[in-house]
């Protein structure tokens, strides 16, 4: 029976050290994971973009906020360029915000999902700033010893977002105008019309 007693401790103390040793792997990790996704926002918010692909796998697919599709490392520089850089660039300056629902689920060793919301400002080449509020979901895997983001999907609340704000008060400007021109344009008609009508003889 004291034999019995005696494994029965140690299958319970080996027990204890692996759920240990697994809680430790795991807590490190997510601190990983975390130091990758504060490099890359810190080389984001930098404008540091040969930094920034050094954080992405050399196959990385990226879903933007505005559709497009960019499809490995050159095809983030390529869109990053296209927008920021150039004679018809887009964006003059561009920061970023992010927060993280939950801790990455992950999947073994070496994947893993995230996902959270973010605030993104953008200042327009045409001097028009806003910032747009969005949700974001990443896939993470481990190559060599890094953690590195396989694919990136950015999107925004299709009816609840700034830009369709801007949109609409622009409508509603268009419409004043086209209301305001029109009145004096009828004003003027009405005038010309009635001098130039014939006059009938006393």
């Amino acid at each position: 029976m004291k034999t019995i007693h005696i494994l029965f401790i140690l299958a319970l103390s080996c027990l204890t050290f692996a759920v240990a040793k697994g809680d430790s792997q795991t807590e490190a990790t997510h601190n990983a994971l975390r130091a990758m996704r504060d490099g890359l926002m810190d080389a984001v918010n930098k404008g540091d973009i040969d930094r920034e692909l050094t954080f992405l796998t050399t196959n990385v697919v990226v879903t933007w906020h505005d559709a497009t599709v960019s499809r490995g490392r050159d095809g983030v520089r390529d869109y990053y360029n296209r927008m920021m850089n150039g004679p018809d660039k887009v964006v003059t300056n561009f920061h970023a915000e992010i927060k993280v629902d939950e801790l990455t689920i992950l999947y073994g060793d070496s994947t893993g999902i995230a996902f959270g919301s973010s605030i993104e400002h953008f200042q327009l080449t045409n001097g028009k700033s806003f910032d747009l509020k969005g949700r974001w979901t990443a896939t993470m895997v481990k190559q060599d010893g890094h953690w590195l983001i396989a694919s990136l999907h950015a999107s925004t609340d299709i009816f609840d977002n700034v830009i369709l704000d801007m949109m609409k008060r622009f409508a509603i400007r268009v419409t004043c105008i086209a209301f305001i021109t029109g009145i004096i344009l009828g004003y003027l008609l009405g005038r010309i019309r009635r001098k130039n009508k014939p006059q009938t003889p006393a």
